[in-house]
């Protein structure tokens, strides 16, 4: 077969000791960084308080950390056991070890890290900053959407690199393909060339950030409260959705289901995406 990438990258950019620097990690911390910084140019140009991108990088971090880490421990690791668990009159024969021993948690060297979970932590960190702070502002008129709105363009900045990360792991990748950008990847055990999932999903993050960024800039639509964050949660997740019938299961468990893990998370915010763009479409623009 011609035409296909060995990939056999060292995860680790940096060896100290044991452990090093790892390419995932410090491509995560650049992807905070960089949407933290086009926080920055947005709220300047709204003339938001000089300390909003500030709070909102502290508050997204820890959201964004946290819910991913929950997330992937919640929804991706159930594993058949032969000693079931009952349960009023059923038998479950999946058993989570972060369910009954939760310190395990803060084992985040082990790695699991879900996208799905840092979106429920972003949702759920947004509502409390602005809870907390923003909406305690008169001058402006802020929401969890008016958050999500301008935040959504940076985290596809954030979403690219983080894929880097996983293209970098050699992990989350798709099936065989006979394409000829087709990777072998070497340190995961592969012999075959498989779809490069991981770019893809660089691709359309990257996509979304072009639209995203030219709906705030030419199109102003963040006067339209909800467009900018539906189309996202549409160009990101029903990517997403799409790109899971060629990619490998994370889990054993998934290969029972009628659509994967990914899939299913990424339904309601499709829906979500949809129902936003169809209101805010229907609202009189605001200061237009």
């Amino acid at each position: 077969m011609l035409g296909f990438v060995t990939w056999n990258v060292d995860p680790i950019l940096l060896h100290i000791g044991d452990g090093g620097i790892r390419w995932y990690g410090l491509l995560w911390a650049i992807g905070l960084y960089v949407a933290y910084l086009i926080q920055v140019k947005l709220y300047a140009h709204e003339n938001c308080p000089k300390d909003w991108p500030d709070k909102i990088f502290i508050w997204m971090t820890l959201g964004t950390i946290i819910g991913a880490r929950l997330g992937h421990c919640w929804f991706y690791e159930w594993h058949w056991t032969d000693d079931p668990i009952q349960i009023f009159a059923w038998n479950i024969h999946y058993r989570n070890p972060y369910i009954e021993h939760p310190l395990w948690l803060l084992r985040i060297w082990e790695g699991g890290l879900a996208s799905h979970g840092a979106a429920v932590g972003l949702i759920i960190s947004s509502w409390l900053l602005n809870k907390k702070h923003f909406s305690k502002q008169p001058k402006f008129h802020t929401s969890l959407i008016w958050i999500f709105d301008r935040l959504v363009i940076g985290v596809c900045v954030a979403g690219a690199l983080i894929r880097l990360g996983n293209l970098m792991n050699s992990e989350i990748y798709g099936g065989p393909t006979d394409l000829p950008w087709g990777f072998v990847f070497v340190r995961d055990g592969q012999t075959v060339p498989c779809h490069p999932t991981q770019i893809y999903e660089m691709l359309y993050c990257l996509v979304a950030f072009g639209v995203t960024w030219l709906m705030y800039w030419k199109g102003k639509c963040y006067r339209r409260e909800g467009l900018i964050f539906g189309v996202f949660l549409e160009l990101v997740f029903g990517t997403r959705f799409m790109l899971e019938f060629i990619k490998n299961d994370q889990e054993a468990f998934e290969q029972q289901m009628l659509l994967n893990m990914g899939q299913w998370l990424s339904l309601p915010l499709i829906v979500w995406g949809i129902w936003l763009i169809v209101r805010s479409l229907r609202r009189p623009c605001v200061d237009c």
